[in-house]
Order: C-alpha cells, then structure tokens, then sequence
C-alpha cells in the first residue's frame, strides 16, 4: 500500500514479492521462519516513509520458501562530533558516544530500535542488518577532548547501542575511544551484554587503577531458553 506523493490517500496499490526481498522493502509478512538467525519476526516500515508495503500471496506458494539467512550490511557514517550531549533530568549522565547505530545482538525489546527510523529505515530486520559505524570516531574524539574549554565529566559508551556489539570484533572501534581516554585519563561508564569487553580488560584495568571507569552487564535471564527468544 502507497499513500503520500502524487498518489491519492484512498489509492492503494498491492504488490507480491519474494519473501526474499522483503527485508529490502520494509515489508512484514509476519512468518518467523522467514528470518532465520534474527531477532525481529518483521520488517515493518519506518514511520517517516509516504511508501507503505504489504506482503500478497497470488497462489504460487512463494510463502512455502525460505531464503537464506540475512546478511548484516554495515557502512561508514561522517559526522561532525562524536560526543552527544544531553540536559534530561531521567538520565544519570551527560555526555555519550555511539560508535555504532543498529545493533546485531537484535533483542526484540531494545529501546533503540525506533531511532532507525531517522535514516529512512525500519526498526525491524533493518536495525539488526543494516549497520553503521564511526569510522572517524577516535579522531575526532581526541580533538574535541583537546579543545580549549572543554570541561571534562564522565562520557558513557552504550547509551544508544551496545559498543560490544559482534561488528565492534573486526573494527575496534571502541578499543580505539578506550585508548583516547586512558591516554588523556578521561572518566567513562560502559553498558554492554557482550563477553567481548573481557578483550579490553588491559585498558578497564588500567583505567580502574585511576578510578575512571564503572562497567555495568545487562543480563536479562538466566533461562537459556528465554534468551534466545529474547535476543
């Protein structure tokens, strides 16, 4: 279904497609054996999009097909600062940085997932497929903490999305902004639910023996079960 553009309201258009090229649309066919290996059941539609898609079975039995397994697509993103600042009375810190947006972890009730909404895409498969990162992130980093004026408070990772997250294992990301602050003894908190901060514990080491970092493990259940329906 289309609405928005030069197509009246009450138009609608239908239109069938593979469920392999459903996550490409923003479709949701509401079928779990169609995303195997994901966390999210569907694809839905971005909010800001004026193009809606249903999935339309014309009989030829496309809906008894699995395709394979998603592929996670992850692109470098420019930006201006890479400390994000905020003034809520609800949040326990200030200061955050976010070297990744999306999440391949894909937990079902992650609060970020709306956020994906902004670069035009879903808060569905997409936000657990269509990742991007900071590649500018410790650079720029290093500047803004060199800045005249700035007034140093703790900056927490894991604000928006896991910085442990399985794509932060090929980029280092994360290690990279762990680095800056130990060289400029800079304070930092982390939220994560990944093992792989145990490879940055020379770094936590170091930086605890200054009393400049406080980690915290999001675990959810201890139900094997439960989890991997969760996440």
């Amino acid at each position: 279904r289309r609405s928005g553009g030069s197509i009246p309201s009450t138009g609608c258009a239908r239109l069938t497609l593979h469920p392999a090229l459903y996550e490409h649309t923003g479709m949701d066919t509401g079928d779990p054996r169609l995303r195997p290996g994901r966390g999210a059941l569907s694809n839905p539609t971005g909010r800001f999009e004026v193009r809606r898609y249903e999935p339309v079975d014309d009989g030829w039995g496309i809906q008894d097909e699995l395709p394979p397994p998603l592929e996670t697509i992850a692109r470098p993103e420019a930006s201006r600062s890479v400390i994000s600042r905020n003034d809520s009375p609800d949040i326990p810190f200030s200061r955050s940085i976010n070297p990744y947006r999306g999440c391949e972890h894909g937990c079902v009730y992650c609060y970020a997932r709306p956020s994906h909404a902004f670069l035009n895409l879903s808060p569905g498969l997409d936000f657990e497929t269509r990742l991007f990162f900071k590649d500018g992130a410790v650079r720029e980093l290093r500047r803004e903490l060199s800045a005249r004026g700035y007034r140093c408070e703790p900056v927490h990772l894991g604000a928006n999305t896991d910085p442990y997250q399985p794509l932060e294992r090929r980029l280092a990301i994360t290690r990279g902004v762990l680095e800056v602050l130990l060289e400029c003894r800079h304070p930092v908190t982390i939220t994560t639910k990944s093992a792989l901060i145990l490879r940055d514990r020379d770094l936590l080491a170091a930086l605890a023996r200054g009393g400049l970092v406080h980690a915290s493990l999001s675990i959810t259940t201890l139900d094997v079960d439960l989890k991997r329906r969760l996440e």
